[in-house]
């Protein structure tokens, strides 16, 4: 029986075709740039990836008009009252699954739309069935509405299921401003020995 020797098989690394791995690192490339362009972020992701590094408490809410949920949260007038109770708050309403449209007009008719701390944008869509996004900035996205806050770029909480109770809202806002720290605090461990 002869041995078996790899430095001539076809599959050996040492004697791969050129052709092949050309043909591999092409494939490869097609894969990366084909993978970059799915998750680009659209204009208005961008403008809010960029929103929420600012320093200042940033909200963003994903919504749609067409959502009987986001229109009971309209209609209880609690984010009006959010809104006026938090002028030094920027929210950022993001319509989405909308096929491009930011529903302003909605806004609007809530006294929502022309409120100095707001500022309206729409995911470009269309994004229906198997083509909607299923991710924003970078979270997973599922439901709307969904509502988000943000600061110095770093996610402090995440509603991503349904209305929002106004007055857990409020406190979200307050105790995302406060500056704590447990520094000085005796550690656990001196707490269980004690």
């Amino acid at each position: 029986m002869a041995p078996f020797n790899v430095g001539r098989s076809a599959l050996s690394v040492g004697r791969l075709p050129f052709t092949l791995k050309s043909m591999s690192i092409l494939r490869w490339l097609i894969l990366f740039v084909a993978a970059a362009s799915l998750r680009a972020e659209s204009p208005t992701e961008q403008k809010v990836l960029d929103a929420i590094k600012s320093p200042d408490l940033t909200v963003v809410h994903l919504w749609a008009p067409w959502c009987s949920n986001c229109q009971a949260e309209l209609k209880t007038g609690g984010w009006t009252k959010i809104l006026n109770e938090n002028p030094n708050v920027k929210f950022y309403f993001v319509s989405i699954w909308n096929d491009g449209q930011d529903g302003r007009a909605m806004l609007k008719k809530f006294n929502i739309a022309d409120q100095p701390n707001v500022t309206i944008l729409a995911d470009p869509g269309p994004r229906r069935g198997e083509s909607k996004i299923k991710q924003f900035a970078g979270l997973p996205l599922s439901w709307i509405p969904t509502t988000w806050i943000y600061k110095d770029g770093d996610l402090r909480y995440a509603l991503n299921y349904g209305e929002v109770r106004f007055p857990v809202l409020q406190q979200f806002l307050e105790d995302s401003q406060s500056e704590w720290s447990h520094k000085g605090e005796p550690s656990i461990e001196q707490t269980l020995h004690d």
